[in-house]
């Protein structure tokens, strides 16, 4: 029997332009868009996609203004999705795709490897279905100078018009380029640049830490070569280092090459604990290692943000035992009876950059009660932060993402926000204009309802974490990834 909130986890046909009715009092300053970005398509030429991670991807704008709020929600269109509604499935994070995986994983890392080796346009790939670019650009959308584009792990990007949601072509960046790539970017308020990295395949691989200019050009920051690349969903920045948090989920790039390999790029990792978690902390202005301290093993996706306080650095990340969540995310599993919520804890990492030898690492929990898809007011973003908020699995462990909560890094002191037959979504935090306090603003969520069957737009009161207005939206949205708010794209009305 498929769990109540399998609704999240089903296909959304329907692309829709409407404005929605509000309930409750908007902020008068809340002007711009949330733009979201998550999968909606799951069935591919008659068959489901394996992984949540590999559904098709789905833009969602909700555009404020004036207490309105203006809704419309469309499939990008990549190559993946056009593929996939040839019939044929590109592989991807989980999934081995339509055909001969081995032969497709080899040759996309081949057409990779040689326009990275040489100065010349990337070859057309879209006539072989084994070479077609894992352009499903599922995870976020950002803005990268004066361009919008949705990002995943692959190294593409697929340019949007933040307006209409319209798909305006797939990109490959600038040098350096990697065979995967960051979607989690960081924006530098101080210098204005965007700063990333990508991981190169080969021997040795290495970690390329890169800086795109508001003019769109792109410079590499430093080149760390690495035997066996971790995998890493995102990285922590502070105006003088960057954090790269190696967790023993690691792989030998040979592996993914191997023409008996018949599953799919995420099974060619390797759960090795006893490594332990390196972390790499990289000075932004040389590219030398300051520090690169072990701490005990972990898995994580998501880092919530980092600072530094005199000589130590301080680093906050969402963590779990071990990489579990990934095997949990299986479509199969989600939509079973089985499903357990990963239960994630805010933990902080304490390094002493100023120690001799070996600099010591520790590492404490501030929060274990399950959280995951932190975020955080962008104000503090790389200085010293008190609230985090994110999704919450408490107590009901067998329960999809049934709360969304506030956690004070300081004390552990936390905030929920819950309603009966709702899941939540990642929530996004929008300070006020020059707020007097670091959480004062609006959280904004995305709420499955499925009693009703369709899906809210919710706004909490970032500072006692209550509904402040809520908005029906048409149809049931399946359960997406991220949100970034643009408060430069108005209504468009």
């Amino acid at each position: 029997m498929t769990p109540g909130y399998g609704l999240g986890f089903r296909s959304l046909d329907a692309e829709v332009e409407t404005s929605l009715p509000v309930e409750g009092s908007l902020p008068a300053w809340l002007s711009g868009s949330l733009v979201r970005n998550g999968p909606a398509l799951f069935e591919v030429g008659g068959r489901p996609v394996a992984h949540w991670f590999d559904g098709l991807a789905m833009l969602r704008r909700f555009a404020f203004d004036g207490g309105r709020v203006d809704y419309r929600n469309r499939f990008l269109r990549s190559g993946a999705y056009r593929t996939a509604r040839d019939g044929h499935l590109v592989p991807g994070f989980a999934d081995v795709g339509s055909g001969d995986s081995a032969l497709a994983r080899f040759a996309t890392l081949l057409v990779t490897a040689v326009t990275d080796s040489v100065d010349v346009p990337l070859p057309r790939v879209s006539r072989c279905p084994a070479r077609r670019p894992a352009d499903n650009a599922n995870v976020i959308v950002e803005r990268i100078g004066g361009e919008y584009v949705a990002l995943t792990e692959a190294p593409y990007r697929v340019a949007v018009d933040p307006e209409t949601l319209a798909t305006l072509g797939t990109v490959r960046p600038n040098l350096p380029r990697g065979h995967l790539t960051c979607a989690h970017l960081h924006h530098d308020r101080e210098t204005g640049e965007v700063v990333g990295y990508d991981t190169r395949f080969g021997h040795p691989s290495r970690y390329l830490v890169h800086a795109t200019a508001a003019s769109g050009e792109r410079r590499l920051l430093a080149s760390l070569a690495v035997r066996d690349p971790s995998y890493m969903h995102s990285f922590a920045l502070t105006p003088n280092y960057v954090v790269l948090t190696e967790f023993p989920l690691v792989v030998d790039p040979l592996d993914l090459l191997r023409p008996d390999r018949r599953d799919a790029f995420i099974d060619a990792y390797r759960w090795e604990p006893e490594r332990g978690t390196r972390v790499t902390v990289l000075d932004r202005r040389t590219g030398g290692v300051v520090a690169r301290p072990v701490a005990d093993p972990l898995f994580g996706f998501h880092h919530v943000n980092a600072f530094e306080r005199g000589d130590e650095l301080v680093c906050d990340l969402v963590t779990f035992p071990d990489p579990s969540p990934v095997e949990g995310m299986y479509l199969d599993v989600l939509r079973g009876e089985a499903y357990e919520a990963p239960g994630g804890a805010l933990t902080r990492l304490r390094i002493e950059l100023r120690a001799r030898g070996t600099p010591p690492i520790s590492m404490e929990t501030r929060y274990d009660g399950g959280i995951t898809l932190p975020r955080l007011s962008p104000r503090v973003r790389g200085r010293e932060h008190r609230y985090v908020y994110g999704q919450g699995t408490h107590e009901r462990v067998t329960d999809f993402a049934h709360e969304v909560v506030k956690v004070d890094a300081t004390t552990g002191e936390t905030r929920r926000f819950s309603r009966d037959g709702w899941y939540f979504g990642e929530p996004v935090f929008v300070p006020a204009p020059r707020p007097a306090a670091e959480d004062e603003g609006v959280a904004l969520t995305v709420a499955l309802d499925v009693d009703a069957g369709h899906s809210w737009l919710v706004v909490l009161d970032g500072e006692a974490f209550e509904e402040r207005a809520r908005a029906a939206l048409p149809h049931a949205v399946p359960f997406d990834f991220h949100g970034q708010f643009f408060p430069e794209l108005g209504s468009g009305r």
